[in-house]
């Protein structure tokens, strides 16, 4: 990825309104003892991404993610899914992210619930994975390729990763309708998402890259639903990302996620889940 969209990627995750801060502050006011914390309890405010520990359990299911495997969550924020995974099913996970304030905060928080010795993070970019060749059984990921140009460049490293019949299985935002040219200058400037794929694309470049796909499903309704309660959900946190941040921060950060929850709302953006695996003997596209 180009340096410039690299920052931009990283500032926005520097200031998300969901934080390390933000997940204490609540467990705090819950009344939990943040010095005896567990996974169970962490996992009610740590899952960002869309539809929290329950769609964490479907991906692993349509993986078909088992206590032997090794696991690569691509993009793995503060590394709730990870933990989860982890937590419920006993398979060892690694957690690859750009941001290097979120691995700091996932190693933090995993270490909080005592899951570091099945749980480690990775500062890295995922379309140049600094991760061995057919290291892991299972890669999963969860709307975060929006935020990297280079789609079949993250495609190719997570064929690379993979085990001869290991299985990827990821959701993200995908393209179900033209964008007008201020609308992609708008979610590519400000949400830094450039070149959002359609469904077709993505299956595409799995194919070409040595994965079969087993399933892809159409998320957009049960996202759009969901995301419209997410915008709720940041604008009730709004005291304390001024207080963090700033108002002009939570200004921005409002007309910006305002923004993309539109494009959902109008039909233009939606969301994709695919499973694929990686045949025996098959090599990435170069």
């Amino acid at each position: 990825m180009a340096e410039t969209h690299k920052a931009g990627v990283i500032r926005f995750y520097d200031t998300h309104p969901i934080n390390e801060d933000e997940i204490l502050a609540k467990l705090a006011a819950r009344g939990d003892d943040l010095a005896h914390l567990t996974e169970d309890q962490l996992k009610d405010f740590d899952q960002d991404h869309y539809g929290g520990i329950e769609v964490v359990d479907t991906l692993a299911a349509r993986a078909g993610i088992a206590r032997a495997h090794r696991v690569l969550d691509v993009c793995s924020g503060m590394g709730g899914p990870a933990r989860w995974l982890a937590h419920r099913i006993g398979c060892r996970v690694t957690g690859l992210d750009l941001t290097l304030s979120r691995v700091e905060a996932a190693r933090r928080l995993t270490r909080r619930v005592g899951l570091d010795g099945l749980v480690d993070f990775v500062h890295g970019d995922a379309t140049a994975m600094p991760l061995p060749t057919a290291a892991f059984d299972r890669v999963v990921s969860q709307e975060a390729w929006l935020h990297v140009p280079d789609k079949p460049a993250v495609v190719r490293e997570c064929a690379r990763v993979l085990v001869p019949g290991g299985v990827l299985a990821f959701t993200d935002v995908v393209l179900r309708a033209p964008l007008a040219a201020h609308e992609e200058r708008r979610l590519a400037a400000e949400m830094h998402a450039p070149g959002v794929l359609p469904a077709s694309d993505y299956l595409a470049l799995l194919a070409r890259n040595g994965l079969a796909v087993a399933s892809s499903e159409d998320l957009s309704a049960a996202w759009t639903e969901i995301l419209v309660r997410r915008l709720a959900m940041y604008r009730g946190l709004r005291d304390t990302t001024v207080a963090k941040f700033g108002q002009a921060h939570y200004d921005a950060w409002d007309a910006t996620y305002g923004f993309f929850v539109g494009l959902f709302a109008a039909g233009k953006l939606g969301g994709l889940r695919a499973v694929a695996t990686r045949a025996a003997g098959a090599a990435p596209a170069r």
